[in-house]
């Protein structure tokens, strides 16, 4: 048996919030020093794209953690995972966090101008989607069979 089907807690080995941070770190790097990607419309215009983007990402990200809080989990992916939490946001989205870091980051490149960081966002979310959630909900279907498994049916993984 190999290390990810014995142990309780998905094979996840790279704190995914890292995914992005790298990602503005890449896009900055990009835009000062190969070619800048800039954001077309008025100051107004991306400040207000900053702030929704960037509100619903921590909004959605917020309302994930409290739901861990309140179930007494550990939202760390490799840790174990004692229930599935259905409820609230993740009534909506089987992956809030992720989502909401894939919006801040583009709510922070609106508000840099900063287009790398926004078309960074898809890349965030396969690099997560390949480092994390596949092998989270390969952990989630062993250890809960037919209850994950319907609640994937519900619930789309992003949104």
């Amino acid at each position: 048996m190999d290390e990810e089907s014995t142990r309780d807690g998905a094979s996840v080995r790279f704190p995914p919030p890292l995914v992005p941070v790298i990602a503005l770190v890449v896009g900055l790097a990009l835009q000062l020093f190969v070619a800048r990607l800039p954001i077309v419309g008025a100051g107004r215009l991306r400040l207000v794209l900053a702030c929704v983007f960037g509100g619903a990402g921590i909004v959605l990200i917020a309302s994930a953690l409290r739901l861990f809080r309140v179930s007494g989990q550990d939202p760390k992916p490799w840790e174990a995972t004692p229930e599935i939490i259905a409820s609230g946001i993740y009534a909506y989205t089987r992956n809030p966090m992720y989502l909401g870091m894939g919006l801040l980051q583009a709510g922070i490149g609106f508000g840099l101008g900063n287009g790398w960081i926004v078309a960074l966002v898809p890349v965030s979310w396969l690099v997560i989607y390949t480092i994390a959630i596949r092998h989270e909900e390969a952990y989630l279907t062993r250890k809960f069979g037919s209850t994950y498994l319907d609640y994937t049916k519900s619930v789309r993984r992003w949104l």
